[in-house]
């Protein structure tokens, strides 16, 4: 789930993404999540969700790079966690497009080419972010581009699977199946479908 707030200490607005796999979790009166069900399966899969958040958080907090949303903070509290990531003004990419088409070379080059370089880094810090597709692309009031939600994002790890994200139109072959190898060419593929 992702939130609008204010960043009281910063004075700022924020977007803040919260831990809430809603085929998972449930939210109780006093605003604890815990697993829908007690069954230890259930719990497992809600607690190593919870674990890769965080550390999916803690990593992606490291990235600066003026086309990747930024990270500010993560936390846990009342047994979720959540992100605190900079909110971003202007309009996705599908949106934006309307009125603008067809769009010039030096136009799509101005979008697609900052996108490759944040890519670069995400891709060098060993991550993949899994779900590029235009509304998780941004164009800012200035015109320049951002990459937006990395709920999909995972860590490449040599041999481990996937789970399979898709986006049907803009995701590879690979990301229909779990078991097929997943790298930058993934999201290379991806920002290509979308452009």
């Amino acid at each position: 789930i992702t939130y609008l707030a204010q960043d009281v200490h910063l004075d700022l607005e924020v977007a803040i993404k919260e831990y809430f796999p809603s085929e998972l979790a449930v939210r109780s009166p006093d605003g604890h999540v815990q697993p829908r069900s007690r069954a230890e399966p259930a719990v497992v899969r809600f607690h190593a969700g919870l674990r890769r958040f965080v550390e999916e958080a803690r990593a992606l907090a490291t990235f600066r790079h003026p086309n990747i949303v930024r990270v500010l903070r993560y936390f846990e509290a009342q047994g979720t966690a959540c992100i605190v990531m900079e909110y971003e003004t202007g309009q996705p990419l599908r949106r934006w497009m309307q009125g603008r088409l067809p769009l010039t070379q030096q136009t799509l080059l101005s979008i697609v080419l900052p996108l490759l370089d944040g890519l670069d880094a995400v891709h060098e810090a060993g991550f993949l972010h899994r779900d590029i597709k235009p509304d998780n692309i941004f164009v800012r009031t200035n015109g320049s581009p951002v990459l937006l939600d990395f709920g999909a994002a995972r860590r490449v790890c040599a041999g481990g699977a996937l789970t399979n994200i898709v986006s049907p139109g803009f995701a590879p072959f690979e990301q229909y199946h779990s078991r097929d190898r997943q790298g930058g060419w993934t999201d290379i593929y991806s920002n290509g479908a979308v452009m």
